[in-house]
């Protein structure tokens, strides 16, 4: 019949049983956080109050997650601001040399470079709200690029991320990280079986608690 619709054929548990997932294998605090064994490939959110640690908490996981594969971190929000170079500074990221690499640049050519053979498999975007797209646009990135891990990062409002393709994401999110007070919390288990808050920086935590009491 014209204009018929060809679909995918349907898969079994066995399918499932054969194919190779390519993951990363976490290790102490990174392991009760998000998991001991982790999927190079999906979407994960980590979203939090301005001055509570999401930056400082979203470069220690590159830098964690470097060790297994070279991470491009497209940092839209400080761009190559003063502030952003003291927090590379504070994470000491030059310990890990070129394993991360660095730009601020639209959401098209950010596709543009994705699209090169040989590109990045792990993608970190500070901000989600500065990266200016869709619903809609954020599915399709999804779609296109299935096979590779996009980590973002997120203004909050109140407890819950900010803005309704925020709310998309969360819910679209493997692993979805509130820091709140300098200690990144799992909310729910990730789907990789991590659950333990993180703690991002001990001072701050303990200066954050002692203004409460």
């Amino acid at each position: 019949m014209a204009g018929e619709i060809k679909l995918a054929p349907m898969f079994s548990y066995s399918d499932l049983e054969r194919i190779k997932y390519k993951t990363m294998k976490f290790e102490g605090d990174w392991a009760d956080t998000i998991g001991d064994e982790v999927e190079l490939a999906g979407v994960w959110i980590i979203w939090g109050q301005s001055g509570n640690g999401k930056t400082k908490f979203a470069l220690e996981l590159a830098k964690y997650i470097s060790r297994f594969e070279p991470v491009y971190y497209n940092s839209l929000e400080e761009k190559k601001k003063l502030s952003f170079r003291r927090a590379l500074q504070v994470a000491n990221i030059a310990s890990v040399g070129n394993r991360i690499q660095f730009q601020s640049e639209s959401f098209e050519r950010m596709k543009q470079r994705l699209r090169k053979e040989r590109s990045f498999k792990v993608v970190f975007v500070d901000s989600l709200q500065y990266l200016r797209i869709t619903v809609e646009q954020y599915f399709e990135l999804i779609a296109e690029f299935p096979d590779k891990l996009f980590v973002f990062t997120c203004h909050a409002q109140g407890l819950q991320p900010k803005g309704d393709l925020a709310d998309e994401v969360r819910f679209d999110a493997d692993v979805k990280l509130r820091v709140h007070q300098f200690v990144a919390t799992p909310v729910e288990a990730t789907r990789y079986g991590g659950n333990t808050p993180y703690v991002v920086w001990e001072e701050g935590m303990r200066k954050a608690q002692m203004k409460l009491t």
